[in-house]
C-alpha cells in the first residue's frame, strides 16, 4: 500500500534513510538523522512537496518524496525526486509502484520536471528511473566527497503531464 505520509512515520523513514548514509556513497548526507532533525525535516517541507510511504504488512517499507530542484523560484516547475526502500522491499516491484505514485502526485499539482541524481554507481537505481521514463541527461564527474572518495552523478529527467502554470 503506497500513501501519504505523516508524523508517526518519521522514525521509520530515518532507519530507511540513515542506511544510505553509513557506509556507502548512495546518499551524499554525511550525518544520520536523529529524530528531532528528521521532525524538522518535516516540519520545513512545503505543502505542495508530496511524501509517500509504501507499506508491507503495515509495516513502513520505503519512502519517496520530492524536493526544490534548485532555490530560485524560475525552478518551481520542477522538483528533485528520492527513493529510498528498506533492504525487504528490494527486486519486488515497490520502488517502482513508490516513485512512480510519487510523479503522477507531482503531474497531478502542477509540477513539468521530476529530475533525479543518483549517486554512481547504483545500476539497480538507474534502471528503477529507466523504467519509468526518466531519461539520462548527464554525468558530473567527482562532484561528492563521502569515505575518502570522490563520487559521480548521474542526472536523469522525466516530462510530467502538465506545464507550468
Amino acid at each position: 500500500m503506497i500513501r501519504d505520509a505523516n508524523e508517526a512515520d518519521l522514525d521509520a523513514i530515518n532507519k530507511i534513510y540513515n542506511w544510505t548514509i553509513v557506509d556507502n556513497h548512495v546518499s551524499f548526507d554525511t550525518t544520520p538523522f536523529d529524530l528531532p532533525r528528521r521532525q524538522l525535516w518535516w516540519e520545513s517541507r512545503e505543502p505542495e512537496l508530496p511524501c509517500l510511504v509504501a507499506e508491507d504488512s503495515g509495516r513502513v517499507v520505503g519512502v519517496s518524496y520530492a524536493s526544490w530542484y534548485r532555490p530560485k523560484v524560475a525552478y518551481r516547475s520542477s522538483a528533485e525526486t528520492t527513493i529510498v526502500l528498506d533492504e525487504s522491499a528490494w527486486g519486488r516491484g515497490i520502488g517502482s509502484a513508490l516513485l512512480s505514485a510519487l510523479c503522477d502526485r507531482l503531474s497531478e499539482t502542477g509540477f513539468h520536471r521530476a529530475i533525479a541524481i543518483i549517486a554512481l554507481p547504483n545500476e539497480a537505481s538507474i534502471a528503477l528511473h529507466h523504467s519509468l521514463g526518466y531519461r539520462s541527461v548527464g554525468v558530473l564527474t567527482e562532484v561528492g566527497t563521502k569515505l575518502d572518495s570522490l563520487w559521480d552523478t548521474e542526472i536523469l529527467e522525466k516530462p510530467l503531464a502538465r506545464g507550468p502554470s
